[in-house]
């Protein structure tokens, strides 16, 4: 498989995915056709517009899945899938009760790259359990695509000292999640993201870096370059 899971979509100072554009067409390869799911926001033809002005200027068109006829042959012929971002349970939800979820999976084990952004990088995971998003609708299944076998908090915030808030911290959240769920699960700050290349995974981006927890340790921090490949044999 080849993946990219970005963090977030818009850096700072920044345009809608330009912090990630060189290694957009890295993984891209020889595609330039991007298939667009755009089922995370409600005006799908606007998301699908706004992706394809980002992208367009970089030698790509976009053309967004709700357009066409047959949603699984469309993904079955695509050349690369992108994913965005906005509520992973509206995302969930679509792709489920559209029947995506298996035509998604089998392109990309196939070998179609999947671009994912916050949202697209929480549904390559084997469950949405650690979006940070309003549960805004009830999906059938928390089920993801599984494409891999960790979980990953995008956005992920440290805890801020001089902060007057009194809730959870994303840190103790992602504790309580480990309570309940197996993991591991990768905290991803904003200007990271992984890539997978087959067996080969790799924390990319900023100098940021990623937070690992886990239940048998304490969170671990992770640089950027770091090589990952040993998550892909978590259960």
């Amino acid at each position: 498989m080849t993946l990219l899971l970005l963090s977030n979509s818009t850096a700072p100072g920044r345009g809608y995915l330009e912090h990630a554009i060189e290694e957009i067409h890295d993984v891209a390869g020889a595609a330039r056709q991007i298939l667009f799911v755009p089922f995370a926001l409600a005006d799908h033809a606007a998301y699908t517009a706004q992706v394809a002005a980002a992208l367009e200027p970089s030698g790509f068109t976009v053309t967004g899945l709700h357009e066409a006829r047959d949603e699984a042959a469309a993904l079955a012929s695509a050349e690369m899938i992108f994913i965005g971002g906005g509520n992973t349970f509206r995302l969930v939800d679509a792709l489920h009760r559209r029947g995506l979820v298996e035509p998604i999976r089998s392109a990309v084990t196939g070998g179609t790259p999947y671009l994912g952004s916050s949202a697209g990088t929480n549904v390559a995971c084997p469950s949405l359990r650690t979006t940070n998003d309003m549960p805004i609708l009830e999906p059938p299944s928390f089920e993801a695509l599984g494409l891999i076998p960790f979980q990953i908090n995008p956005h992920y915030l440290d805890p801020d000292p001089d902060s007057t808030h009194q809730g959870e911290t994303r840190a103790l959240r992602i504790t309580q999640y480990l309570e309940e769920n197996p993991g591991p699960v990768l905290g991803l700050r904003e200007g990271t993201w992984l890539r997978r290349e087959g067996d080969v995974l790799t924390l990319g981006g900023t100098p940021a870096g990623a937070r690992l927890f886990s239940r048998e340790a304490a969170p671990e921090e992770v640089a950027s370059g770091a090589d990952l490949s040993q998550l892909l044999g978590s259960s």
